[in-house]
């Protein structure tokens, strides 16, 4: 009888997939069965997910896998970007579409948090970066909006795990991007709970990455294919199930994973909330077997996406490999421009906004060639590869850790400029590993599962995840959609 097989879902904020992982006899095919675009939206003043659109979306992707996997479908698992939500009312259906990170709002609520809340208590509490996006914020800014403080509220991933029939959870790695998890205890934290006015019964109960969380449930649970199939909770975070599908060994080496942030650091034993890393304002996130990755956000092809979006309602055509050639003839830059200010994270025309950067700091514009758009293409790919090396830099002044290699994963390392000027930036061995890694370790935590390496008190050993990512990688190819050069971003 054919083993069965999985599915990986993959939310992206700008475009999300639906992954199928079949057997031939032994050996693992992974591919994609659907993409489908995703993206904030504006309501009003508020800019939220079309959460019942991602939902149609899974769904479409699901029949798609039922329709090709005859041999049945095992298991379900989902991640996406961390720290969005959706608020439920006491039926389970949601108060409405969830606001997106890039809301506006969490501005005044991060300032306020903090006087009730100081910076130094936070950062000893849960080791966790300050980023005004943090669900902490978001929180604490629904109850300014009026939202009742006592909905109970779920991390997007699994959000969708819940629709599909799943408990109400909160994957560990995922949690911990909340900054409301105790560094210590890996349990929420109540002082902050209390401190800042939320309600510790709103929020679900923790689980570790690899746990079985329901069965699939509904109408799509008729399809022959699905009628025992599992739900899992992978690593919800997907840079933790990136870093789980890096085919790595050893402790030597670094990672990037390059996408619409760029998450750089590296994976440890332990926490670090040194006063050193908060002064770099590292974060100690939960990586899968209660590892930690220990990283900094770094703006990513967000600027790039977004300055695309201007230059094409100013009549431009152009595409990122476009972009790529022309900068691969141009000279280095000579001056830079900080690509983690904060306007920088906050969408509407992005190449002004590093105009006006550049205008103020180095009093002129140094966009001096007829061709403005390759040269403020040019400014972030240069700009990136300087901000990378020096957050490697600090990882390694900061953790001790000697660093060799690094490992450039997700959709981002199809940038062949961006890796040369990464590896010159840095002096490290650079290492591509899969494009897809998300979605191979979220494979990855699923076949551990199965396999019956899940533990309710650890959850699975991160060297049993290590060892599928390693036989799943290069075993990714498409089916039913052809990679356009945009998903590089």
């Amino acid at each position: 009888m054919k083993r069965a097989a999985s599915v990986a879902i993959d939310l992206g904020a700008e475009s999300c997939r639906v992954s199928l992982l079949r057997w031939d006899d032994d050996s693992p095919q992974l591919s994609v069965v659907h993409r489908f675009a995703n993206g904030p939206i504006r309501r009003g003043n508020s800019l939220v997910w079309n959460i019942e659109g991602i939902i149609g979306g899974v769904t479409e992707g699901l029949c798609h896998c039922a329709e090709i996997a005859t041999e049945g479908i095992a298991s379900i698992g989902v991640d996406g970007w961390a720290v969005d939500y959706v608020r439920l009312a006491d039926d389970g259906r949601p108060l409405g579409n969830p606001r997106c990170y890039r809301d506006e709002r969490t501005i005044e609520a991060e300032r306020r948090v903090h006087q009730l809340v100081s910076r130094h208590d936070l950062y000893e509490l849960t080791g966790i970066q300050f980023l005004r996006f943090n669900t902490l914020y978001q929180l604490y800014a629904d109850q300014q909006d009026g939202v009742d403080p006592h909905a109970r509220w779920i991390n997007l991933p699994e959000y969708i795990l819940f629709r599909l029939g799943g408990q109400k959870v909160a994957e560990y790695t995922n949690a911990t991007h909340t900054q409301l998890v105790d560094l210590n205890t890996g349990n929420w934290c109540q002082q902050i709970f209390d401190r800042s006015g939320l309600d510790l019964s709103a929020a679900p109960q923790i689980v570790e990455s690899g746990a079985i969380v329901g069965r699939l449930r509904g109408a799509i649970a008729e399809l022959t294919a699905f009628q025992s199939t599992l739900l899992i909770a992978p690593a919800c975070h997907d840079t933790a199930s990136a870093v789980a599908g890096i085919p790595a060994e050893g402790d030597d080496w670094a990672f990037i994973s390059s996408g619409t942030w760029s998450l750089v650091g590296t994976l440890l034993d332990t926490a670090c909330a040194t006063h050193h890393a908060l002064s770099k304002n590292f974060t100690n996130l939960g990586a899968v077997g209660k590892k930690v990755c220990f990283l900094k956000n770094v703006n990513g092809m967000w600027l790039l996406q977004q300055c695309l979006e201007t230059w094409r309602e100013q009549g431009h055509k152009w595409t990122i490999p476009d972009l790529v050639h022309a900068c691969s003839a141009l000279q280095p830059p000579t001056t830079y421009f900080d690509v983690d200010d904060p306007d920088l994270l906050l969408p509407g025309n992005i190449p002004e906004k590093i105009r006006a950067q550049l205008k103020k700091t180095q009093n002129g514009n140094p966009l001096s060639s007829s061709d403005t758009v390759a040269d403020t293409a040019n400014l972030i790919f240069h700009g990136l590869a300087k901000r990378y090396a020096e957050v490697l830099k600090d990882i390694a002044a900061v953790t001790g850790k000697k660093i060799q290699k690094l490992y450039i994963v997700g959709g981002g390392n199809r940038n062949t400029l961006l890796n040369r000027l990464t590896a010159e930036q840095t002096g490290l061995e650079v290492i591509l590993g899969p494009a897809e890694s998300s979605t191979i370790g979220n494979f990855a935590v699923q076949l551990a599962t199965l396999e019956g390496g899940w533990k309710s008190s650890v959850g699975v050993s991160s060297n049993t995840v290590s060892a599928w990512a390693r036989a799943l990688t290069g075993r990714y190819h498409s089916e039913r959609e052809t990679v356009s050069a945009e998903s590089m971003a």
